[in-house]
């Protein structure tokens, strides 16, 4: 049974390609019998034919792409060049004096000590908050 011009007929009316027209293949002998867009109309309403839904394109491959594509083979330059070395120490410094900060309003650290060991972060004599509160616990300034 060629259904064509009712497949064309339903696609006029669901507002989509001839191609996303599905009609139900247990009831292709009432469809074929539809000779009116009325007639069509009504099979759409008893769910007999409907129109399949948009595909559209899979993001998956763009996301994949899009996936920073940093290793190794990418890298040009130096490692200094991805990462500078002040960027890294900003990275470094600034979570240590916020540290200190916070122990010097909480009262664990005098002013004397503050300045003391605010100088030793700045010159890179920590690694890391950890390292510092390490530190700061192996000195008896800061209780476990």
């Amino acid at each position: 049974m060629k259904l064509d011009k009712k497949r064309r007929i339903a696609a006029r009316i669901l507002g989509v390609g001839v191609n996303r027209v599905w009609i139900d293949p247990e009831r292709v002998a009432e469809v074929d019998a539809a000779l009116t867009a009325d007639d069509i109309r009504n099979l759409i309403k008893k769910g007999y034919i409907r129109a399949k839904p948009e595909k559209g394109v899979s993001r998956a491959r763009v996301r994949e792409r899009a996936g920073k594509r940093q290793g190794p083979g990418s890298r040009k330059g130096a490692k200094g060049a991805r990462d500078p070395a002040k960027r890294r120490w900003i990275r470094t410094v600034r979570p240590l004096r916020a540290r200190l900060r916070e122990l010097k309003a909480q009262g664990v650290l005098t002013p004397g000590l503050y300045r003391r060991i605010y100088r030793m972060a700045s010159r890179g004599a920590f690694k890391s908050r950890a390292h510092l509160d390490r530190y700061l616990r192996e000195k008896g300034i800061l209780k476990v």
